[in-house]
């Protein structure tokens, strides 16, 4: 995570979050890494450098050895600022590196019609898919919302009604179509 969230002064709190969040997607502790540079502080109207983010995602890449990126498409799923700069780093570094051999696949953000159509987007989504038939959209079908229900419900500070309701209809709890980046 290239932050701690700490927009309302709460980045402790939603460090801890995302770790029990994890923790319920049976994700081990020490794959999770939260980065606090105090040049990537959350919010609306924070512009992160897109520079400092390619490299700094370069550096994780190096140093574990990743050959694959998935990120936000340019929109970043809900218009947030700080999703869409990840996205601009992620190109910089990509167009930067050309030569290495990093495969890269952005979340399509879907339209507010079928970002509140929970399930019934899986349809959707796989006759988009059907349409790239060169292997460049792949669609994740989620087999337990379930899971994916309790693992947002860790993030308490967040966790207030509207939100369990995004959950809830939210196409991307069931389905999320993935878009190679060339």
């Amino acid at each position: 995570m290239m932050s701690p969230c700490n927009a309302d002064g709460m980045g402790n709190i939603r460090k801890e979050e995302l770790y029990q969040a994890s923790a319920v997607l049976k994700i081990p502790v020490q794959r999770v890494k939260i980065l606090d540079h105090p040049d990537f502080q959350d919010g609306f109207g924070k512009v992160w450098n897109c520079e400092l983010l390619a490299s700094i995602i370069d550096e994780e890449i190096r140093s574990h050895t990743i050959d694959l990126i998935i990120t936000f498409d340019n929109y970043g799923v809900s218009g947030h600022c700080n999703h869409r700069d990840v996205n601009l780093g992620t190109r910089k570094l990509l167009h930067e590196t050309a030569e290495r051999d990093i495969e890269a696949w952005e979340l399509i953000s879907n339209n507010i019609l079928r970002k509140y159509s929970g399930p019934v987007d899986i349809c959707l989504s796989l006759v988009y898919a059907t349409m790239y038939q060169n292997g460049e959209l792949h669609c994740l079908l989620n087999e337990r919302p379930n899971r994916s229900y309790n693992a947002m419900a860790q993030h308490r500070s967040q966790w207030i009604w509207f939100r369990k309701l995004f959950v809830v209809f939210s196409s991307y709890t069931y389905v999320n179509t993935l878009k190679k980046i060339n």
